[in-house]
């Protein structure tokens, strides 16, 4: 073979190989944070969600609405779990949840705002869909200072729980780039109408809030610095 061949080959050589290095920082393993550990952790499980009775698909659509008056009555963890699970519960062994996600790659981290729930005590909790539960990582009722962030909206300090939406912009703009943002933000939209989709079936009523302060909010659920609170989602049973 001569040299030129020779040259030739090792020059293919290396093109294939910094092909394949680009192609795995572009599409390798999406990077997972772990949630902040802040305080005195305590992990529990939820009750299984309940995949069986509820009202039909057709009823809920039509039952869908914003509501931002709540009455005292305290959510049941069955409730909490089961809307949690809604908004990004997993649904299949190859861990696809109830919400669509571009590329599978699931930048969304859910979080419960616990003010008065049976059986749970008031503190900030991370919603973990691989073994559906939570794991508490800020202590105290913290929904009077989540209202102030969210521009003073009283229903946030009324609803017996606060759902909020995160993303890790990352998990997905590493893969698509900045079209990523836009995936981002139509997979957040599908999981808050699960939200507001199982609220309507169980008897209660909730609102999609995006008028906050997202630094004193994040600050508020300590989440680490990579993570955007995209939705404030009050809950609670309707005061009518």
């Amino acid at each position: 073979m001569s040299y030129l061949k020779i040259a030739g080959v090792v020059v293919l050589v290396i093109v294939l190989l910094l092909a394949g290095a680009l192609a795995w920082v572009r599409f390798g393993p999406v990077r997972r944070a772990e949630p902040v550990q802040a305080g005195t952790n305590t992990s529990r499980s939820l009750p299984e969600p309940d995949r069986t009775d509820g009202m039909a698909l057709h009823a809920a659509l039509e039952a869908r609405r914003s509501g931002r008056d709540y009455d005292d009555t305290p959510l049941s963890l069955d409730e909490v779990g089961q809307i949690l699970w809604a908004a990004q519960g997993i649904t299949d062994p190859r861990g696809f949840r109830t919400a669509p996600s571009a590329g599978a790659l699931f930048p969304l981290e859910l979080y419960l705002v616990a003010g008065n729930v049976e059986g749970l005590e008031a503190g900030v909790y991370h919603y973990d869909p691989s073994a559906h539960g939570l794991t508490r990582m800020v202590e105290g009722d913290i929904r009077d200072a989540l209202a102030a962030a969210s521009l003073g909206q009283s229903s946030v300090a009324d609803g017996a729980a606060v759902f909020v939406m995160a993303a890790e912009y990352e998990r997905t703009t590493r893969r698509y780039g900045s079209r990523g943002e836009m995936y981002v933000h139509i997979e957040i939209g599908h999981a808050g109408q699960n939200v507001y989709l199982q609220a309507a079936s169980l008897g209660l009523s909730t609102v999609a809030i995006g008028a906050f302060d997202p630094d004193r909010i994040a600050e508020l659920l300590g989440l680490p610095e990579a993570f955007v609170p995209l939705y404030v989602m009050p809950v609670g049973h309707p005061a009518d």
